[in-house]
C-alpha cells in the first residue's frame, strides 16, 4: 500500500524537473531569436552628434614666415673711367682688402699718385667736370656736396666757384691736394693779372696827366679827360677778363678721381688690381657693408609685405630684431631682403652665408579678442558669415563679423543683439 504513493511521487518530481529544463533552454533560445529590424538596429552606428570646441579669448597675429640665406647687401662692380688721364692708368696705393669698407668721401684706390675717392650717387661719373659746366651730374655732385657739408652754395646743375671751393673741400677731408686746372687756364690768369697790372699802371698815367693839366690851368681839359675815361674802361675790361680766366681755372673734378656707387659704406668683396698694375675694367667689386637675410614668396605674400615693416630671424634659437629692407619682383617670386637692426661680433659669425628663418609679422589684434577655429565659420545664404553655438542641447546660429585670421583661428565679433561669450562651445564638425 505505501509503495504506490512514492513511486507516484517520484514521477512527479521527475516531471517537474523536466518542465523547469524545458523552460530554462526555452527561455535561453527565446533570447537568442530576434526580428530582422531587431538585428539591423542592433548593428547600426551610434547617432551623429556635434563635435565642439570653447570659444577662446586670445591675440591673434598674422605672419608672413620662411627661410632666408644671408649675404651682404647688393654686390656691384666698380670701375674707374681712365680715359682722361695722360698717363697710363698705374695703381699706386690704397688697394683695400677684401672684406674692408668703402666710405663715402674717401680714397678706395690711387692711380697715378691721385685718389679715386667713393660717393653715393646713381649716375655714373662720364666726364670730367670744371667751372662752367652745366648738366644733371652737376646737380647730383652739388647735391652729394651739401649731403656731406661742404657748402657748395646753390644746389643746382651749374659748376661755379662755390663748387669748387666744395671740391676743395671734399679733397681736404680726404687727405689729398685738390686737382689743379689746365695749364693753360693757369697761363691765362697770369695774362689777365698783367693786363690788369698794364690797365692800372695806364689809368694812373691818364690820372697824372689830368691832374697837370688843372695844375697849369688849362683851359681844355677834355683830351686828358678822354683818356682817364678810356683807361678806366681798359681797367673795368681787363678786371673782368681776369676774373673770366680765374673760373675757369677753379679746382676741377677730373673723371678718373671719383667713382658713384649707388649706396655706401660698402664691403669689398673682390679686388681685382694690384699694387704696380694697370687699371683696365673693373677694379674691385663691393656689397653692402651689412649683412641682410633674402627670402622668396609669393605674390600674395609679397602684398602684404613692405619696407619698414618689423620681422625677426632665428638664430640658433635666438630671435635678432630685424627690419624688411625691400621687397622685389624676382621672375614668378618675389625677393625680401631683411636686415637685422644690429648684430654682435658673434652673430655676424654665425649669420655670415647661413640660412636662417624669418619671421615678419604682417599684422595683430590689439590685444586678447573673441577667436574661433576657421572650421566653426559657415555662410548663410546671404554669404555673411555665423558660428553654430551649442546651448542646452540645441544649435543657435550666431551671425558674426570676420576680423583677422591667423594660426588656424579667427577674430569673431557677434553682430546685433546676438550673444557670443569666452567659453561657448561651438559645432566645428559631426
Amino acid at each position: 500500500m505505501n509503495a504506490r504513493p512514492k513511486s507516484r511521487r517520484r514521477v512527479l518530481v521527475s516531471v517537474a524537473g523536466v518542465a523547469v529544463v524545458s523552460l530554462g533552454v526555452g527561455v535561453a533560445a527565446g533570447s537568442r531569436i530576434s526580428s530582422p529590424e531587431d538585428a539591423a538596429a542592433k548593428t547600426a552606428p551610434p547617432k551623429a552628434s556635434q563635435i565642439t570646441v570653447p570659444v577662446a579669448k586670445k591675440a591673434l597675429s598674422s605672419k608672413a614666415v620662411g627661410r632666408g640665406d644671408a649675404s651682404f647687401d647688393g654686390a656691384v662692380n666698380i670701375r674707374v673711367e681712365t680715359s682722361g688721364l695722360q698717363t697710363p692708368p698705374v695703381v699706386t696705393g690704397k688697394v683695400p682688402a677684401v672684406g674692408s669698407t668703402i666710405t663715402e668721401g674717401k680714397a678706395l684706390l690711387e692711380i697715378t699718385g691721385r685718389p679715386v675717392i667713393g660717393l653715393a650717387g646713381v649716375l655714373p661719373m662720364y666726364r670730367s667736370l670744371s667751372p662752367g659746366s652745366k648738366g644733371p651730374d652737376v646737380l647730383q655732385l652739388e647735391q652729394t656736396l651739401d649731403r656731406l657739408g661742404l657748402d657748395p652754395g646753390t644746389v643746382d646743375d651749374e659748376y661755379d666757384l662755390d663748387t669748387s671751393a666744395a671740391v676743395e673741400r671734399l679733397y681736404d677731408n680726404a687727405g689729398y691736394d685738390a686737382p689743379e686746372a689746365d695749364k693753360q687756364l693757369t697761363q691765362e690768369v697770369d695774362a689777365a693779372k698783367k693786363q690788369v697790372d698794364a690797365a692800372k699802371k695806364a689809368l694812373r698815367q691818364a690820372q697824372a696827366q689830368l691832374k697837370a693839366a688843372k695844375d697849369a690851368k688849362a683851359k681844355d681839359t677834355s683830351v686828358q679827360q678822354g683818356a682817364v675815361d678810356d683807361a678806366e674802361a681798359n681797367l673795368a675790361d681787363a678786371q673782368d677778363a681776369r676774373s673770366e680766366a680765374e673760373f675757369k681755372a677753379g679746382t676741377p673734378l677730373p673723371v678718373s678721381e671719383v667713382v658713384y656707387v649707388k649706396t655706401l659704406p660698402r664691403r669689398v668683396d673682390d679686388v681685382k688690381v694690384e699694387r704696380g698694375g694697370t687699371v683696365n675694367g673693373v677694379v674691385m667689386s663691393a656689397s653692402g657693408a651689412s649683412l641682410v637675410v633674402t627670402l622668396k614668396v609669393d605674390a600674395e605674400t609679397a602684398q602684404r609685405l613692405k619696407a619698414g615693416m618689423a620681422a625677426s630671424l632665428d638664430l640658433d634659437g635666438t630671435a635678432i630684431p630685424a627690419k624688411v629692407r625691400r621687397v622685389t619682383k624676382n621672375g614668378s617670386q618675389y625677393d625680401v631682403v631683411v636686415g637685422p637692426n644690429s648684430l654682435t661680433a658673434s652673430q655676424l659669425a654665425l649669420l655670415r652665408d647661413a640660412n636662417v628663418r624669418v619671421t615678419i609679422p604682417v599684422k595683430s589684434t590689439a590685444g586678447k579678442v573673441l577667436a574661433v577655429p576657421l572650421a566653426a565659420l559657415s555662410s548663410g545664404s546671404d554669404g555673411s558669415s555665423r558660428v553654430e553655438v551649442l546651448r542646452n542641447g540645441q544649435v543657435d546660429l550666431v551671425p558674426v563679423t570676420v576680423g583677422l585670421s591667423a594660426d588656424g583661428f579667427a577674430q569673431v565679433t557677434p553682430k546685433g543683439d546676438a550673444k557670443l561669450s569666452e567659453g561657448d562651445q561651438v559645432v566645428v564638425g559631426k
